[in-house]
Order: structure tokens, then C-alpha cells, then sequence
């Protein structure tokens, strides 16, 4: 997928692959069940106010006008490949600034569900 967009297309581009050249790969049978990984569905809790929030991390194809949903390659997106529950992230806010979220569950993973289709 990353090589067949160009670098103006998305430029976090590199971010990305970093992120998954720098992955630990296992069997998707193996993948422990508290890993965002993808269309994982993830519950958040936004540090600052303690409001929770959930998303799923999808590819570009199935983002929709719903909502709900968070391409890989959003700068965001990629960060959260790999984190687990527990983990904190700095997540960029509309207008400036920086919203820090903690990873309260990973309510959804395909892998733990049985589904081990890539």
C-alpha cells in the first residue's frame, strides 16, 4: 500500500514505514490481545478531562463519513499501530496543541476474535 502512494500523497509516509520496519512481526494466532493492531477498536480516555472516546484504526479505503474510524496513514493512525492498553499518546489537536489520550481498552482486535484475515 505505502508504495504505491507518493510522498505528497501522504506525508507521513515515512513515519509509517519506520514504524513498521522497527515492528516486532508475529503470527497474527500469537498476537497478544491488549495490541492496537489493525481495524483494532480502541477506547480512550483524554488525560485532561477524563472523557473517553473510541475509534478504530482502518485503512484509507474504509474510512466513511460515520465517523468512528482512523486511517493508518494519519499521522496519529500510525502511532498507534503496536501501543497497548496503558500507553499514553500526544495526539496533534485541531488549532494547535497537544491532546494527550491513554489507551483505556482494545475492545476489538481481529486477531483475538478469530479473525485472521490480513
Amino acid at each position: 500500500m505505502l508504495d504505491s502512494l507518493g510522498g505528497k500523497q501522504i506525508p507521513n509516509k515515512e513515519d509509517l514505514r519506520a514504524e513498521l520496519d522497527r515492528a516486532n512481526i508475529v503470527e497474527p494466532e500469537d498476537m497478544p490481545h491488549d495490541v492496537v493492531t489493525m481495524n483494532s477498536t480502541v477506547i480512550f480516555r483524554m488525560e485532561s478531562s477524563s472523557k473517553e472516546f473510541s475509534l478504530t484504526l482502518v485503512y484509507p479505503s474504509d474510512i466513511d463519513e460515520g465517523g468512528g474510524k482512523i486511517s493508518v496513514l494519519a499521522p496519529v493512525g500510525s502511532a498507534l499501530l503496536g501501543l497497548r492498553e496503558g500507553d499514553e499518546i500526544s495526539w496533534p489537536k485541531p488549532g494547535g496543541g497537544l491532546l494527550k489520550v491513554r489507551i483505556l481498552k482494545v475492545a476489538y482486535q481481529p486477531e483475538h476474535s478469530g479473525d485472521f484475515r490480513r
